[in-house]
């Protein structure tokens, strides 16, 4: 919230809304952490659900670490909300079974991104939707200037003051800068087998949501 002036919460607002969960639909929500994203779109699927009717939406969380699932659940749960342990690369999810898929903040720290793209086109039904949320790289000179200044300087800065932990917002920045940019990203998501593939840049390309069809 601190290091992104809250404007984390209009990026994940914007990527459930372009997802559009809908009843009955079966929905990943890998490296969901402590459920900031399914939280949001459960709440959809459910306004969905008034309007139209049909079955709740099923939203499984996903997450590497146990320990953020544990957390998430202490803060609470939905009823269309599940929860596990998982790695990306490695879904034990059955072929051609979900209608949409969505990593939040995640994927950069996957090993093999490639894998892990292989891995939701291999989940998802034919037609079934793919976005991914990300911090990315800045479209202009200005903003590229100055938003580097700021994550090399002031994000670690503040880590330690905050949280006592500058080591893991330098990882933060780090990884920013050594994941690939827009088209780059947008290319493995072909090779993948993606189709339709394409992205919308958030805050000048500080972070993008990208997204494509099975």
């Amino acid at each position: 919230d601190v290091m992104s002036v809250g404007v984390h919460h209009l990026w994940k607002d914007a990527a459930c809304a372009k997802l559009n969960p809908q009843p009955g639909e079966v929905i990943i929500d890998c490296a969901g952490g402590t459920g900031d994203i399914a939280r949001r779109l459960a709440k959809l699927a459910r306004a969905a659900k008034a309007r139209r009717g049909g079955k709740d939406a099923e939203i499984r969380i996903i997450d590497y670490n146990q320990a953020m699932i544990e957390a998430g659940i202490q803060k609470g749960s939905e009823p269309e909300i599940t929860w596990s342990v998982g790695d990306a690369m490695n879904l034990a999810i059955a072929d051609n079974s979900v209608d949409a898929y969505i990593i939040s903040f995640g994927i950069r720290n996957v090993a093999d991104v490639q894998v892990a793209l292989n891995e939701a086109k291999r989940v998802l039904k034919p037609g079934g939707r793919f976005f991914c949320l990300e911090f990315s790289h800045p479209t202009t000179g200005l903003v590229e200037s100055s938003y580097e200044f700021y994550a090399f300087n002031i994000i670690p800065f503040m880590g330690q003051m905050i949280a006592n932990d500058r080591d893991s917002y330098q990882y933060l920045v780090e990884s920013i800068k050594r994941f690939p940019d827009q088209e780059t990203f947008r290319g493995m998501m072909d090779k993948a087998g993606f189709r339709r593939t394409g992205y919308t840049n958030f805050t000048g390309g500080v972070c993008a949501l990208h997204y494509g069809w099975a």
